[in-house]
């Protein structure tokens, strides 16, 4: 069985602020990184289970926190999405510098969108998993900030989001509500370069984000494939080793493939980077 170390990395973003992560260290040269949701953190499932399905698997894996997340430093804010991508692309640069080869990128939930908008901007890794991101981004808002959340917010500059107990969580600014509310899914997944390999998994019995955003993912992505997990929740909660399973399988057959474009093979090469509106 392959030996497996974890390690502490810390990762400057492009704003001076430290990421946060652990490497669970195969000594494989692949490498698969794993993105967190919204307000969670590289210690909650499925993050955890999947680094260690990987491991099982020989390839190394590193979760980390997005900025303002978990451990590590920056101020936490609503939508983001843009910002996170670009966090993501921190990390996979340091990674590129260390000799390594970018197997995949995998995000669940808030996590899965910021795959497919890395995927958009950056044509340089050849496995997407979106673990049940939500594709209609105006959608789930009202839930946690209340109706009449645009008329509120433009009144006031801001809501602050409590929890159950009245406690304070945090402060949603206008600023922050648009950028989600400008992030166009559509668009990204348009821009996903067509040998670039995408996976959508989602469980039926998800609560947060419906089971439905799946299919929009598989109308748009051209190199896509959609796996719906029966009675799974959004956190996979009785569903950890079938998550897993999927997940491997479509990594292995990828790898497998030596029919992929040389420059989604290493990051080595000079990425292009494509101009949106994203």
């Amino acid at each position: 069985m392959t030996s497996v170390e974890q390690h502490t990395i810390v990762i400057p973003n492009s704003h001076g602020e430290h990421l946060v992560g652990i490497l669970h260290e195969t000594g494989s040269k692949d490498l698969a990184i794993i993105c967190h949701g919204f307000q969670s953190k590289k210690e909650r499932i499925p993050m955890v289970s999947l680094a260690t399905a990987l491991e099982r698997e020989g390839i190394s894996a590193f979760r980390f926190d997005f900025a303002g997340n978990g451990e590590s430093e920056g101020s936490f804010m609503y939508g983001n999405y843009r910002r996170e991508a670009e966090d993501l692309r921190a990390v996979v640069q340091h990674f590129c510098k260390k000799g390594r080869l970018i197997t995949a990128i995998i995000g669940h939930s808030k996590g899965g969108n910021v795959v497919l908008l890395y995927a958009s901007n950056y044509n340089d890794v050849p496995t997407v998993i979106n673990i049940s991101g939500r594709f209609h981004l105006e959608k789930g808002i009202e839930g946690r900030l209340g109706k009449d959340f645009l008329q509120r917010i433009k009144q006031n500059g801001f809501i602050d989001v409590k929890n159950k107990k009245g406690k304070f969580e945090y402060r949603v600014t206008e600023e922050s509500l648009m950028d989600r509310l400008t992030t166009d899914t559509h668009a990204a997944c348009l821009l996903i370069n067509q040998n670039c390999r995408v996976l959508t998994i989602h469980g039926t019995m998800d609560k947060i984000v419906p089971a439905k955003d799946a299919l929009e993912f598989a109308r748009f992505i051209r190199n896509h494939k959609l796996h719906l997990i029966e009675g799974a929740d959004h956190e996979y909660t009785s569903h950890q080793d079938e998550l897993a399973t999927v997940v491997l399988d479509f990594i292995r057959a990828v790898r497998e493939d030596k029919n992929i474009p040389e420059h989604l093979q290493s990051c080595k090469r000079g990425v292009s980077f494509i101009k949106s509106r994203i």
